[in-house]
């Protein structure tokens, strides 16, 4: 298992500038240590969709991004049962952050925020352009999910979750773009 963040996130979630030709060398072949694991080609990194925070008042934190920090749009609570969550989007112009709050009894952010009292950073969402393809890559790589399959996300997209203790304590979500 890897230990490093710095090891593991070009293997687990590979912008696509590590595709490019800084990678080849004089004989025009690939020089990347991981170029034998990962074949080229089979799916890319987008950007960075979304931040999740866990918060334990939910009107609060609307109406701090909302009339305080004067973000672009702030949108109302959206239950998602399946998820066991609340969420609320924060708009900026080149990106979101999703409030979560718990939703019924066996909500992971339940859980989350009886260790966090004050709430918290609980992931980050990137967009990938081929999500199937991606966790086939992500599990060829010893990288575990946290479902077997997608699911469908707070926009509507198939996503799926990469395990923190896989990707250096940080809870991915990959989402399809």
């Amino acid at each position: 298992m890897l230990n490093s963040f710095r090891q593991i996130l070009p293997r687990t979630i590979r912008p696509t500038m590590m595709l490019a030709s800084a990678r080849l060398n004089s004989t025009g072949t690939d020089k990347s240590p991981v170029s034998a694991n990962v074949p080229k080609g089979v799916w890319n990194l987008g950007r960075l969709n979304h931040l999740a925070v866990a918060v334990p008042n939910l009107d609060e934190a609307s109406s701090f991004f909302k009339n305080i920090l004067q973000a672009k749009s702030v949108s109302g609570a959206v239950p998602l049962k399946e998820h066991g969550v609340y969420t609320v989007f924060v708009e900026f112009g080149n990106t979101k952050i999703e409030l979560l709050h718990p939703l019924g009894e066996k909500s992971p952010i339940k859980k989350f925020l009886e260790k966090n009292k004050t709430g918290g950073i609980h992931h980050i969402c990137i967009e990938v352009d081929n999500i199937e393809n991606a966790i086939k890559d992500i599990h060829r790589q010893n990288i575990r999910t946290l479902s077997e399959k997608t699911q469908i996300g707070a926009h509507g997209k198939p996503v799926i979750f990469l395990h923190p203790k896989d990707c250096g304590g940080i809870l991915i979500e990959l989402e399809q773009s």
